[in-house]
C-alpha cells in the first residue's frame, strides 16, 4: 500500500507553494495544493468512487464507495483500507448509482450495542430501477459485517441514472432522515420527463407500497422502515415524506438538533436550506429566492413534440412552456433557502466560450455535494460556527459562518483547498484540526486556473487538510 503523500505550502497565497513529496511508488500522486496555515497530505487512493464517508467511534473512516458495491474502513492515520461489506445485489450505473448514503447507529460499537449500520444503495427490479435502504450489523471481531445480516427497512424508491440525491444521517431523534434527488427530470437526457418534486403521496400509493412520489423529497423513517407517528401530515396524508420540493439536496447533517441541507440548483442557485417538517422547498417552480432572477421554470415535459426538440437548460426553444417565479402560487409551507450559490440578474451570460462543450462548469454554480458543521469550540477559531461545504465542480471546499443562533449565514462564505479534483464528502475529525475530503474517481471539473478539465489530479482519494496554526 501507498504512504501517504505529504506537501507543505509554505507561502500565504494560494498556488505558490513548495511541495515536498515522499511516496513508496516511483509514480507519485499529484501534489494537493494549499496554503498557511494548513498542511495537505493524501492518505489514501485507488477508492471506487467514495460517496459518502463518516467518522466511526473506533476512530476510524467509514466511506461507501458507490462503483465499488462496497463499504470499507480506512485507517485515517496510516490510510490502510479493509473491507467491511460488499453488497452484491447493487446495481451501479456510470454518474450517480450504486452504494450511496451510510449511517452508523448512535449506539454503535457500545456496550450492549447490535453493531448496526445502515445503507442506501439501487438496484434493478426487472427493468425499473429502484433504491433501498438497509440495514446490517457489524461483528467487530471480524472487522466485517455478518453474512446474511443484511435486513431491508424500505425499498422501491425512487432511482435513476441521474441526480439521486442519497444522503442518510440519524437525527437526534434517533430517526433516520434520507434525501432523495428529482431524478434529473426536465434536463439531459430527461427532459421530457416530468418533475414529481411537487408531488404528494396518496392514501392509496402508501397501501401498496408505492413510492413514485418520493422524488424530490427528504424523508424521516423508524428504524424499521415504518413511518414515524410524529411525521407531518401533508395535504391530508402521514407518510415518510419530511420536506418536499427538492431537486437534488445531496448534503445533510444537524446542528443543535435542526437539519441543514445542500441543493443542487439548476444553472444557478445552489442552496443552503434549514429543513422544516412539512416544508416546501419550492423546485420546479422557485430556484434559490422567488425573485424572478436568473431562473424561469421551462416545462419540456409540457411541450408538444417534446422529444423532437433539442434541450437547452438557458436557451428555451419555442414551444416549451415557461412560468416566472413569481407566476408560482406561493403556499403558506414555502421555505426560502438560507443562501445561494449564486443568484444572478435575468439576462446572465450562461454560454461562456471558455467551457465549450463544458458550459455547465462555467455557470454560477458550485455543485454542492455534502455539507458538515465546524463547531465554535473548534481548534481553527478562525472557522468556528462555520457550514463546510464540498463542491463537485470547483475542488474545493466552501465555508459559510452561522450567525450565533444558527439560524441564518453570518457573512460570505470563504474557498478553500482548491484543486482538479470533484470533492465528494468531507469529515471533520473529533480533534477539529483535520479536515478529510474524499474525491470522485473521474468527472469534469475546473482546475486551480478556473479552466475546464476532463482529468481529476487525484481520482478516488481521501485528502486530509491539517491545520498548523496557532
Amino acid at each position: 500500500m501507498k504512504r501517504p503523500f505529504s506537501l507543505s505550502c509554505l507561502a500565504i497565497a494560494m498556488g505558490v507553494c513548495s511541495f515536498s513529496a515522499f511516496a513508496a511508488d516511483t509514480q507519485q500522486p499529484t501534489p494537493v495544493p494549499t496554503a498557511e496555515p494548513f498542511e495537505s497530505t493524501i492518505l489514501t487512493t485507488d477508492l471506487a468512487f467514495p460517496w459518502d464517508m463518516v467518522w466511526g467511534p473506533d476512530n476510524y473512516l467509514w466511506v461507501t464507495e458507490r462503483q465499488g458495491k462496497r463499504i470499507t474502513r480506512v485507517n485515517p492515520t496510516t490510510g490502510e483500507k479493509q473491507v467491511v461489506a460488499t453488497l452484491d445485489k447493487v446495481h451501479v450505473g456510470p454518474q450517480h448509482e450504486g452504494v450511496l448514503g451510510l449511517a452508523l447507529a448512535p449506539d454503535f460499537l457500545k456496550d450492549g450495542s447490535s453493531n448496526y449500520l445502515y445503507t442506501s444503495y439501487t438496484y434493478m427490479d426487472g427493468k425499473d430501477e429502484h433504491t433501498r435502504i438497509v440495514r446490517l450489523q457489524y461483528d467487530p471481531q471480524t472487522q466485517t459485517v455478518k453474512d446474511g445480516s443484511e435486513t431491508t427497512l424500505i425499498e422501491g424508491l425512487p432511482a435513476g441514472d441521474d441526480h439521486n440525491a442519497g444522503r442518510l444521517r440519524f437525527g437526534p431523534d434517533d430517526k433516520l432522515y434520507y434525501t432523495i434527488g428529482e431524478q434529473g427530470h426536465n434536463q439531459g437526457v430527461n427532459f421530457c420527463k416530468h418533475i414529481e418534486a411537487q408531488r404528494l403521496p396518496t392514501a392509496a400509493e402508501l397501501a401498496k407500497h408505492d413510492y413514485v412520489s418520493y422524488a424530490g423529497k427528504s424523508l424521516r423513517l423508524n428504524t424499521d422502515g415504518t413511518v414515524p407517528a410524529d411525521n407531518p401530515v401533508i395535504n391530508g396524508v402521514k407518510s415518510h415524506v419530511f420536506t418536499y420540493g427538492h431537486r437534488n439536496p445531496q448534503g445533510l447533517v444537524f446542528i443543535n438538533g435542526v437539519p441543514f441541507s445542500s441543493e443542487q440548483g439548476p444553472s444557478s442557485d445552489d442552496e443552503i436550506n434549514i429543513l422544516v417538517a412539512g416544508g416546501n422547498y419550492g423546485w420546479p417552480h422557485v430556484a434559490g429566492f422567488q425573485d424572478d432572477q436568473g431562473y424561469v421554470y421551462a416545462n419540456y415535459s409540457a411541450a408538444k413534440n417534446c422529444p423532437s426538440l433539442k434541450f437547452d437548460a438557458n436557451y428555451i426553444p419555442k414551444g416549451v412552456p415557461i412560468q416566472k417565479e413569481s407566476d408560482w402560487k406561493t403556499p403558506a409551507n414555502f421555505q426560502p433557502p438560507i443562501k445561494t450559490f449564486y443568484t444572478v440578474r435575468s439576462g446572465y451570460n450562461f454560454a461562456d466560450k471558455k467551457c465549450g462543450d463544458l458550459s455547465y462548469l462555467c455557470w454560477a454554480t458550485i455543485a454542492p455535494s455534502s455539507i458538515t458543521y465546524y463547531p465554535k469550540d473548534g481548534k481553527i477559531k478562525a472557522w468556528s460556527n462555520s457550514l463546510l461545504i464540498t463542491s463537485l465542480k470547483n475542488g474545493a471546499l466552501y465555508r459559510v459562518p452561522l450567525d450565533a443562533d444558527m439560524k441564518g449565514v453570518q457573512g460570505d462564505e470563504s474557498k478553500y483547498f482548491h484543486s482538479a479534483n470533484r470533492y465528494r464528502v468531507s469529515v471533520v475529525d473529533p480533534d477539529t484540526s483535520k479536515i478529510y475530503i474524499a474525491t470522485d474517481t473521474a468527472g469534469n471539473v475546473l482546475d486551480e486556473n478556473g479552466n475546464p478539465t476532463q482529468k481529476v489530479s487525484n481520482p478516488g482519494s481521501i485528502l486530509v487538510f491539517e491545520y498548523k496554526g496557532n
